[in-house]
């Protein structure tokens, strides 16, 4: 149908195809993006037409292909009717604590197997599982368990994982908490083994009807937000949008003859939703591993035969800073999908690790769209064409963006005003009129509110607001410029912690830099800093920091060059990947707090000298910067 839209529209003007596309050459790249459009909507218009739930999906794959491997994980096989049994058995021990449909319960389970099958069993009762991100730990873990509403607490196997629980005994509002890997009298008092009751479980199914009630608007679980920017947020992952995720890697045509290799965090949606609910989907194999290991990654791809793997963040760049092998050219791997390559490695990455497919996507786990780039285009997320957006079910477009007030500009009718090609604007999509008053956080009114730009361009409407900076190219190209929050003032003006970020790290002996914006006392606004992880562990030498210096003055403006700088021997990321900023900007530039090696511009000697006690007392009293 919608390439059909695209011809329809070329003979509407009168002109040939061949004339359409010379006279604009961006359409061959809409084309593309259509014609994958169409087979993805093909088949999830199937999926709805059944029925079907993912929870469905998944018992009739293993109806279908009960000896197919599901999970391999550190070298056991786990098929569709094993998983299916524990999956049972998880389902029999739960049905006794008194739940009903719609009642959560949290799970903090390491990226393993039990994961997998606690999951599943929830599932078949249409219990939501609250995933719990595992790094967590005291206030923020038992508030993204409380917050969930969850009537019980299950938690994996692991001393790690217990003692971060213990740590907080007490902050669970009473709730029962289930251990895995252990006996009960192996725990102190006041915990339960999960492992007791599963030994003394059926692994016979429930009956499907258990979940009769269940529809797509139920919670099927909850995915919290990063926690790139403070307390994790719980997202609500309706029914609909769990088929919806499960569908992500149609546009990389998986099927059921298909190997992942999956190294991202189950809990978080990109590995979750898109990983492990694609391959339930699909009724493919999932090679699952513990963490991500960048010397065992083409290694792990070649002895399982690997067909497509998922990225997030830097993964590629720890894969390049490796020596080359001969697995990372040898494999089998067919196509790559996710989010958070940059360009200035992009077309290196395809070259050495000969992939011949390379889909990046933008989306939020709370939002309502989804970006891609079909074209092999480095370092884009998508298009934003005027026939794309004319063809998508729900408008998307970028606005301009008042830095100051944190909200998109306004027109003198008091409606946002779209960028044009050449410029950065806010992403938005129109949110439809079925979903209007659908919260995405279990969160208060003004949390879920703060999301919506209403009366965008007519009156009623409401749009929601991804947050994030684009930059739309003369081909409408779409390219991530800056998440909101990741944009600070310096002297008046607005600088992008993503653009510096990725100057610094063009330098040969930088790894990463995370780059944001610090308070300096008696000073408006907030200077840069940069925390740098350097290749080999390398100390930042005196010539180094005349380099940095040289290469900022070079490339960047003088209110975006970074004021301080930070040696770090690792990166603060989250577990996904992402930069996490909220701690390195809490610690500033206080030698008081911080351990690891600190910086400042020095406009004197034209480079960064070491912050010692004399130079902190200085900065902390001039009166100019």
């Amino acid at each position: 149908m919608l390439d059909k839209v695209a011809y329809g529209v070329a003979g509407a003007a009168g002109v040939s195809v061949v004339a359409w596309k010379t006279m604009f050459p961006w359409i061959n790249h809409d084309l593309k993006v259509m014609k994958v459009g169409k087979n993805v909507k093909s088949q999830m218009e199937k999926d709805a037409e059944s029925g079907e739930f993912l929870i469905d999906r998944f018992e009739k794959h293993v109806y279908n292909q009960p000896r197919k491997p599901f999970i391999i994980f550190e070298g056991s096989v786990f098929t569709y009717e094993y998983v299916n049994q524990q999956a049972n058995r998880v389902a029999n021990v739960v049905k006794t604590w008194g739940l009903s449909v719609g009642d959560t319960v949290a799970i903090m389970i390491y990226n393993e197997p039990a994961f997998v099958w606690t999951f599943l069993g929830l599932q078949k009762l249409g219990i939501a599982a609250a995933l719990i991100n595992f790094n967590l730990r005291q206030k923020q873990l038992s508030h993204s368990v409380n917050v969930s509403g969850a009537k019980a607490f299950i938690v994996g196997q692991g001393a790690e994982l217990f003692e971060a629980v213990h740590v907080e005994e007490g902050e669970f509002s009473g709730m029962p908490i289930y251990i895995q890997g252990c006996t009960a009298n192996q725990l102190p008092a006041g915990y339960n083994s999960f492992d007791d009751l599963m030994v003394v479980s059926s692994p016979v199914g429930v009956d499907p009807s258990v979940r009769a009630t269940v529809t797509l608007m139920t919670t099927a679980c909850y995915i919290y937000t990063s926690g790139t920017t403070g307390l994790p947020k719980p997202v609500f992952i309706r029914q609909m949008k769990l088929t919806s995720l499960s569908g992500g890697f149609l546009l990389v045509d998986f099927n059921k003859d298909d190997v992942l290799y999956m190294t991202l965090p189950l809990y978080h949606s990109a590995g979750g939703g898109l990983g492990h609910y694609g391959c339930i989907r699909a009724g493919a194999t999932m090679v699952l591993r513990g963490k991500f290991s960048a010397s065992h990654f083409w290694e792990d791809c070649c002895r399982y035969r690997v067909t497509v793997i998922q990225y997030i963040g830097e993964l590629f760049r720890y894969l390049l800073s490796r020596p080359e092998s001969p697995e990372e050219k040898s494999h089998q791997v067919r196509a790559a999908f996710g989010n958070g390559l940059r360009r200035d490695i992009w077309e290196q990455v395809q070259a050495r690790f000969r992939i011949p497919q390379i889909t990046e996507f933008f989306g939020a786990t709370e939002g309502n769209t989804m970006l891609f780039n079909v074209s092999n285009k480095p370092g884009a997320i998508g298009r934003l064409s005027p026939l794309l957006r004319k063809l998508t079910p729900n408008y998307q477009t970028l606005v301009k963006y008042d830095f100051a007030t944190a909200e998109p500009v306004r027109d003198s009718n008091g409606h946002c005003i779209e960028i044009k090609p050449g410029e950065k604007g806010l992403f938005i999509s129109a949110i439809a009129p079925e979903m209007e008053g659908v919260e995405f956080y279990k969160a208060s009114k003004a949390a879920n509110e703060k999301k919506l730009v209403r009366n965008a361009f007519k009156k009623g409407d409401s749009y929601f607001n991804f947050g994030d900076l684009f930059y739309l190219d003369r081909e409408y190209f779409v390219y991530f410029v800056d998440r909101i929050g990741d944009t600070f003032r310096w002297k008046g003006e607005n600088v992008s912690t993503t653009e510096v970020a990725n100057i610094l790290s063009s330098l040969d002996f930088v790894h990463d830099a995370n780059v944001y914006g610090v308070t300096v006392p008696g000073h408006d606004g907030r200077a840069g800093m940069a925390a740098l992880t350097l290749y080999d562990d390398r100390p930042l030498t005196p010539e180094l920091l005349r380099t940095i210096w040289k290469h900022s003055e070079e490339h960047l403006a003088t209110y975006a060059r970074p004021m301080f700088l930070r040696l770090q021997k690792e990166a603060t990321l989250t577990a996904t990947f992402k930069q996490r900023k909220v701690e390195l900007v809490e610690e500033g530039f206080d030698i008081n707090k911080i351990l690891d090696p600190l910086y400042y511009a020095d406009q004197v000697t034209k480079s960064y000298i070491p912050i010692k006690q004399d130079t902190y007392s200085r900065i902390l009293t001039t009166s100019k910067l």
